[in-house]
């Protein structure tokens, strides 16, 4: 398996760490963060450990309490900041005003899903409806496509584009019937398609300054200005907060930056979420078991996959259909078909993910890209068996599935990609398109779908993996394990660990923080089914806590703890509260663990 990224080590390791029983160096914060973080707990008075976060998220002290209690009021662009937003606001708001025939096409993902549910909704709070459309995965592919659009335009007044259509110029000139208005937030093109409007962040003739929001964020955004506009023309508009559960599930599953204004939306969102107002949603949790308050973990991990189910392996629109329900039975009924729907998408994403994680590996996983490709892959499954290749040698990764049975037919593979952070594969990808080695292809910077012929593949990936090479992801050794700061068994309360959650929430691009535990003894360990251990430590003062590592025999980590049971170790690991049984205790989940 690969190597994942680091950088040269510029300091001491952190407690001496050269080598883990994972095989890999610590490291702790820099210097000039530590002094921050010092002086911010000197102004602030607040706990080391939440100071190391908020001085590793470059919070000033006099900002930390305003960063600690996020406002959406203060932290929301003004929606006219974004190009053409005022003139689709304004015949959105007509269209819903005179009653015309409004039609929306989403992608079949969580982002496209809850995009097109915000929408929904919001029409069902003023009495009116709109016709939802989500293409087949495998019959359609991605974004509109002629014969959709087509048809849509003849029968409806607006088509509504929701997290899709910046690069469909030809099937939006199919629409000529009716008006066409882009919401998106995609990479664009340096030509835009004839819409008669088309906002996205990512637009070339955008700043760039809100290209981190999803396109359910961007849709977000059009109802504040159509709000806005509705309450300038008096009337009552319908209530927005109770739509951000929505925001906040697309902005985590679609692993955009918990920065900015996204961790407002996200830190609200999970406040409407845990008041279970979303029928869908609850019949969701419901049906996955999820008893406690959501968390990102949950949006991401749970919740997400379960939405995305239905447009991998099922029928495109179950998601969405979820996401807007606003009936209690039909909400169940939705909810378990999705979750039935998730477990065979991981029977098959297993078999596929073996297939290509071995492909990759004799391949090679040390380049700037890791790739596999395949024929007779789920199409559905492609996407996370690239974010799964990417976990696995922390490289950016594409995965190709081509149609047919292997006896040379199949001559188009469409494939899905994943990165890295800081590493922009959605315009490398467009490079390829442009360059003609690529049939389509398009994206934004941590993911990107395409089509290649078989016969351009090789010189595809080749070229592909020369332009990420470009953007600094060459050769590179094994990461250093970064490491926040250092805490006893006895500082790790359930007080400072919701003090840490108010730094939060944390996701991509604002990791949860990562404490070393120094010499701590192990304890109590035993195994909880195959792969999974847990375990007591103490540090000789009579404080103890609890500990777990996920998936610890899945490596090394499990058979090195359990061979240093009663012994001490130095443990590295994020603190989270274990509610069970009607009990709420501190624990560490284990990451990485070594000898004093």
């Amino acid at each position: 398996m690969g190597a994942p990224l680091r950088t040269i080590a510029e300091t001491p390791a952190f407690l001496g760490v050269e080598q883990s029983a994972l095989g890999r160096r610590w490291s702790g914060p820099e210097p000039a963060q530590v002094r921050m973080a010092d002086a911010m707990h000197q102004i602030t008075r607040l706990p080391p450990a939440v100071c190391g976060v908020l001085a590793r998220a470059r919070v000033a002290p006099e900002d930390a309490q305003a960063y600690l209690a996020p406002s959406l009021r203060d932290l929301l662009p003004d929606p006219r900041l974004l190009r053409d937003m005022h003139k689709a606001a304004a015949r959105f708001l007509a269209a819903a005003h005179r009653g015309e025939r409004i039609a929306i096409f989403a992608d079949y993902d969580v982002d496209g899903g809850a995009s097109a549910a915000l929408i929904l909704s919001w029409l069902r709070g003023i009495g009116r409806h709109a016709k939802l459309y989500i293409p087949d995965r495998i019959t359609e592919g991605y974004g509109p496509n002629v014969p959709a659009m087509r048809a849509l335009a003849r029968d409806h007044d607006l088509i509504l584009c929701v997290d899709c259509g910046t690069m469909s110029h030809e099937a939006i000139a199919a629409a000529s019937d009716a008006d066409v208005v882009i919401l998106d937030h995609h990479l664009g093109a340096e030509t835009l398609p004839e819409a008669l409007a088309v906002v996205n962040p990512n637009r070339q003739d955008e700043s760039g300054d809100l290209g981190h929001l999803c396109a359910a964020a961007v849709v977000f955004l059009m109802l504040v200005e159509t709000n806005r506009q509705m309450r300038a023309a008096g009337s009552h508009p319908p209530d927005l907060m109770r739509l951000l559960d929505l925001v906040a599930l697309a902005t985590v599953a679609d692993v955009a930056p918990l920065t900015g204004v996204n961790r407002a939306f996200v830190r609200q969102g999970l406040r409407v979420m845990a008041g279970r107002q979303n029928l869908g949603l609850r019949a969701l949790a419901d049906a996955a078991r999820l008893d406690s308050a959501p968390r990102t973990y949950h949006l991401g991990f749970v919740l997400g996959p379960r939405v995305n189910a239905g447009g991998r392996i099922g029928a495109a629109d179950l998601g969405a259909r979820l996401l807007a329900c606003d009936d209690p039975a039909e909400a169940e009924a939705l909810a378990a078909r999705l979750e039935a729907l998730n477990a065979e998408r991981r029977d098959i994403e297993a078999a596929v993910r073996a297939e290509a994680l071995s492909q990759a590996e004799a391949r090679g996983t040390h380049g700037p890209v890791v790739w596999a490709a395949g024929t007779g892959w789920h199409p559905g499954v492609i996407g996370i068996t690239a974010a799964r290749l990417k976990e696995a040698t922390n490289r950016p990764a594409i995965v190709i599935s081509f149609d047919g049975d292997g006896d040379g037919d199949g001559d188009e593979g469409k494939g899905s990609g994943r990165s890295v952070p800081g590493v922009d594969l959605g315009s490398a990808i467009h490079r390829l398109v442009q360059e003609g080695l690529l049939l389509k292809g398009g994206g934004h910077k941590m993911a990107a779908g395409l089509t290649v012929a078989r016969e351009h593949l090789e010189p595809a990936m080749a070229r592909l993996g020369s332009l990420l090479a470009q953007q600094g992801t060459g050769d590179q050794v094994q990461a250093d394990l970064r490491i926040d700061t250092l805490l006893s068994p006895r500082a790790a309360t359930q007080e400072l660990i919701s003090q840490i959650e108010a730094a939060g929430p944390f996701g991509a691009a604002a990791p949860a923080p990562r404490f070393a535990f120094a010499a701590t003894h192990v304890s109590a360990a035993r195994r909880m089914g195959e792969t999974h251990l847990r375990m007591r430590l103490s540090d000789g003062s009579g404080a103890a806590l609890e500990a777990v590592a996920f998936g610890a025999f899945d490596s090394d980590l499990g058979p090195f703890l359990l061979a240093h049971e009663g012994r001490s170790l130095h443990l590295a690991g994020r603190l989270e509260v274990n509610s069970w049984g009607g009990r709420n205790r501190p624990q560490l989940r284990i990451e990485d663990a070594a000898r004093p």
